[in-house]
C-alpha cells in the first residue's frame, strides 16, 4: 500500500520513519511526496511569520508606578525538524517566555523612560527571545509594545504636569514678546526725541486710525488739556485774590472840630474844595472795586467749576498724546 501527500508551498513535512528522522530525507515538499504508509509518517510545520499577541502584564517599574504593558511579537520557523523535536509546543512557549520577558525589561525601567524608549525596550525584547528561541529554530522578528495602561490617579497627575508644562512656555513665550516690544518701543521713543514732528505724525495717525469708524469718539489734544488747567488755576488765583480785596491805600487824616468830616489825602497846601473832590473820587473807586470784585468772583467760581469738571472728566486721558470722550 502506498501513500501519497501534498505538501503546500508555505509547509514543510518532516517525515519520521519508524519514529526517526533520517538526515537525507527528513524535510520534504513543497508538492507531491510519497511515503511509505506503514513504515513513514509525516508532520506538517508552517514556515510563515506568526502573530503571538502577548496579553496585559501588571508591572512595577524601577521607580515604583504599577502599570499594565501589552505586546505583540512576530516570529518564524526556519528549521523544520528542531521546532518539532526540540520543543513540543512552540507558540505556547514563545508566548510564556515573551511574557517573562516583557516584565523583567520593563521593570528595569522608569515609566517616563518606558513611555519615552519604547523602541529601546522592544529591541531588548527581542534580542532576549533570539537566544531563547534560536535552539528552537524560531526567529523572533518584530516585537512591539502595544498598549501602556497608568493608574487614573498617575493620568490626572500626568495631565496637571503637562498643563503646567504649557503654561509655563506659554509665559515664557509672552514674557519674550514683551522684551521684545520694550526694546522696539525704546527705539522708537529715541527716534521721536530725535525728531519731535514724529509724535504730532504719530497722533495724527491715530486720529485717523479712529476715524475709521462711524463713532462719536471725541479727540482733545493733550498740549489743550494743559492750557485748560493753567487756565483753571489762574482763575482760581484770581478769584481768592478778589475776595481777599484790593490793598488799603495810606491815606491822611485832617483833623477837624467837626464830626462826619470827610478824610483828606492831600498836603498841607490843598484846598478844602480839592480835598473832598478827592474823597469822593476814592470812594466811588472803592465802590467800583467791590462791584468788581463781586463780580469777577462769581464769574470765576462758575469758570473754576466748569473746569475742575472737565478735568475730572478727562483725567483718565490715555497718554498717547489725545484725550478721547465716548459721547
Amino acid at each position: 500500500m502506498f501513500g501519497f501527500y501534498i505538501i503546500k508551498q508555505y509547509e514543510r513535512g518532516v517525515q519520521f520513519r519508524l519514529g526517526r528522522i533520517n538526515e537525507g530525507e527528513g524535510v520534504r515538499g513543497p508538492g507531491l511526496i510519497f511515503v511509505m504508509p506503514v513504515v513513514n509518517r509525516i508532520r506538517r510545520v508552517s514556515m510563515r511569520i506568526v502573530t503571538l499577541p502577548i496579553e496585559s502584564q501588571g508591572i512595577i517599574t524601577r521607580d515604583n508606578v504599577s502599570v499594565g504593558v501589552s505586546a505583540v511579537a512576530y516570529y518564524r520557523i526556519e528549521d523544520a525538524i528542531r521546532s518539532i523535536v526540540a520543543i513540543e509546543n512552540v507558540s505556547s512557549a514563545i508566548s510564556q517566555i515573551a511574557q517573562t520577558t516583557l516584565r523583567a525589561v520593563v521593570g528595569r525601567h522608569t515609566l517616563d523612560e518606558t513611555l519615552s524608549e519604547t523602541d529601546k525596550i522592544n529591541q531588548n525584547i527581542r534580542e532576549i527571545l533570539d537566544v531563547q528561541t534560536e535552539e528552537w529554530g524560531v526567529k523572533v522578528t518584530v516585537v512591539e509594545l502595544k498598549d501602556i495602561r497608568l493608574p487614573d490617579g498617575m493620568q490626572r497627575a500626568m495631565a496637571r504636569q503637562a498643563e503646567a508644562e504649557r503654561e509655563k512656555r506659554a509665559k515664557i513665550i509672552a514674557a519674550q514678546g514683551e522684551a521684545l516690544a520694550a526694546g522696539e518701543l525704546g527705539r522708537a521713543s529715541d527716534v521721536m526725541m530725535a525728531h519731535p514732528l514724529a509724535l504730532q505724525l504719530r497722533n495724527l495717525q491715530t486720529m485717523v486710525e479712529i476715524g475709521v469708524d462711524k463713532n462719536s469718539t471725541i479727540m482733545f489734544p493733550a498740549p489743550l488739556m494743559s492750557t485748560i488747567g493753567e487756565i483753571g488755576a489762574f482763575l482760581s488765583r484770581e478769584a481768592a485774590a478778589a475776595v481777599s480785596g484790593p490793598p488799603p491805600t495810606p491815606t491822611a487824616v485832617i483833623p477837624g472840630p467837626v464830626d462826619g468830616e470827610l478824610e483828606q489825602t492831600a498836603g498841607p497846601q490843598t484846598s478844602s474844595g480839592e480835598l473832598v473832590r478827592r474823597n469822593r473820587l476814592r470812594t466811588s473807586q472803592t465802590d467800583l472795586s467791590h462791584a468788581i470784585a463781586t463780580h469777577v468772583t462769581s464769574r470765576a467760581r462758575s469758570a473754576a467749576t466748569t473746569c475742575a469738571r472737565m478735568l475730572r472728566r478727562w483725567s483718565t486721558a490715555p497718554p498717547g498724546g489725545a484725550l478721547t470722550v465716548k459721547g
